[in-house]
């Protein structure tokens, strides 16, 4: 992390997580996949444009100068004129990205973190990162114009692919419910999708568990 912050236009940095507790339980497992798809895939692909939306929390380096001059928006963190105290990585990088500097991801810097083991607490964790996608989105919007156009279709689809996908299941259980038919097309193209995409993780990590990951 500190060699990619010797070039002076990065403001932020972030590296590779993994679960030190993958082995604990099936979600402990899940969780580990899914940051490796968030980290190797999402951020490694942001990266290409130096444009990582998150530098997370458990494997980041701040420019110091930097942070001094935006340390006082970074504590009066504000959403809808209320204290927001939620994200603050991902608000943290937003504020590098808005003060014009560049945000990388290095894969080859590895941290482990303990995840949560249980169903509750991760849907607490969940809901707090999901609160926090959704307002940086919003107070970083106006980057997307001076980035590269994949970084829009991503930040796109960060927040519009969940409530399309809660949609669609939400569709295809009333259609069972209304009609008694069940609906294949939502379930195939879902299925398919998600397929496609953990067996494009499974060849790049060289895991068939991803392939798992996919039910």
């Amino acid at each position: 992390l500190s060699q990619k912050m010797r070039d002076p236009a990065v403001g932020a940095v972030m590296g590779q997580l993994v679960a030190s507790n993958q082995s604990d339980s099936w979600l402990t497992r899940l969780i580990d996949m899914e940051y490796w798809l968030a980290c190797n895939e999402e951020r490694a692909a942001q990266g290409r444009f130096g444009a990582v939306m998150c530098c997370c929390g458990p494997c980041a380096m701040y420019r110091r100068s930097a942070f001094v001059l935006l340390l006082d928006q970074y504590e009066t963190q504000l959403y809808r004129g209320k204290p927001s105290d939620f994200g603050e990585d991902r608000h943290l990088t937003i504020l590098m990205l808005s003060a014009g500097f560049r945000t990388e991801y290095v894969p080859s810097a590895i941290a482990a973190t303990v995840v949560p083991d249980g169903l509750a607490a991760y849907l607490r964790q969940q809901l707090r990162w999901a609160r926090s996608t959704f307002r940086d989105t919003m107070l970083g919007l106006h980057l997307l114009r001076g980035m590269n156009w994949y970084l829009t279709l991503d930040v796109v689809g960060q927040n519009a692919g969940p409530l399309l996908l809660a949609l669609s299941v939400l569709a295809g259980l009333a259609q069972f419910a209304l009609t008694g038919s069940v609906p294949w097309w939502t379930i195939g193209t879902i299925g398919s999708l998600t397929l496609i995409r953990c067996g494009v993780a499974a060849y790049r990590a060289k895991q068939l568990r991803f392939l798992g990951f996919s039910l």
